[in-house]
């Protein structure tokens, strides 16, 4: 496909090899309610009801930042993760949490993990095996290292802003971006003088999900005016998406690309951040 970091996909073939390899644990993204319907043969399940971000106050979807790393060790640990394993994302949502969990993992130190391209919507499209028995595994160990340089918050945006030496990357819907949808945000709009594109973009709009070729996924980068060599934060609502599209710019060899883990839950529910309609 013409990648410059292919590593960070993996085919369903090399999924079906490897997928009672020791040293490999395949993650299931998807609800607890869709895993116990079906999954890979082998995978486990990632908890996604706080797409990997703080408890929340009662009843919100989930919190506003990533997951301590204390919360987050116990998880890996949870999981069956330990330095030495390749771990494997996937969902049923075109990567979107799978995307997230990579970001994640890379952001506390784990640097071996892959998306599985196309995710639980090519596996089925291509008739692939399917369970619906839990994967039991072994405690693994873990321990978080916080990358700083992988993530921003709503202080470092805001001394980005007008930056020519900084892009950011909007990854919401054209409502969220022209601010008719609010996202029950108490204001609405964009950070001042980011590019518009939208997540789902970068994925085949294809039974089989997979992200696109890298000269299609460069021509919608270079469309809306990213350029090579320039520091990158991506947003959107909660920090998700903008992963997501963290995850595609690093598949075509971008670099210095940061995610605002906070997003419009944090910087639109403030009164000290600029907002422009």
């Amino acid at each position: 496909m013409g990648y410059a970091r292919p590593e960070l996909l993996v085919e369903p073939d090399w999924v079906t090899e490897h997928a009672n390899d020791e040293h490999v644990r395949i993650i299931d993204c998807a609800t607890l309610e869709a895993y116990r319907r079906a999954h890979i043969p082998g995978a486990v399940q990632l908890p996604v009801h706080f797409y990997i971000k703080e408890d929340g106050p009662p009843g919100a979807e989930h919190g506003t930042f990533v997951m301590s790393p204390k919360a987050f060790e116990d998880l890996m640990v949870k999981l069956g993760v330990t330095p030495d394993t390749t771990v494997v994302t996937y969902d049923d949502n075109n990567a979107l949490v799978a995307s997230r969990l990579w970001w994640v993992l890379k952001y506390y130190g784990h640097t071996n993990a892959r998306v599985l391209n196309g995710g639980w919507h090519r596996w089925l499209t291509e008739n692939r095996p399917v369970t619906f028995h839990a994967t039991r595994v072994a405690p693994g160990n873990f321990t978080a290292r916080p990358d700083a340089s992988l993530i921003a918050d709503a202080e470092y945006l805001k001394s980005k802003v007008g930056d020519s030496a900084c892009q950011v990357l909007d990854a919401r819907t054209d409502g969220e971006w022209d601010g008719s949808n609010a996202r029950g945000n108490k204001r609405v709009g964009r950070v001042p003088g980011p590019r518009h594109l939208e997540w789902l973009k970068f994925v085949e709009n294809t039974d089989t999900r997979r992200f696109l070729p890298a000269e299609e996924i460069q021509r919608l980068l270079d469309e809306a005016g990213f350029e090579r060599g320039k520091e990158t934060i991506t947003y959107c609502q909660g920090g998700i998406r903008a992963a997501h599209a963290a995850f595609a710019m690093e598949l075509l060899g971008y670099e210095n690309v940061r995610v605002y883990d906070g997003s419009m839950r944090d910087w639109a529910n403030r009164e000290d951040t600029p907002l422009e309609v």
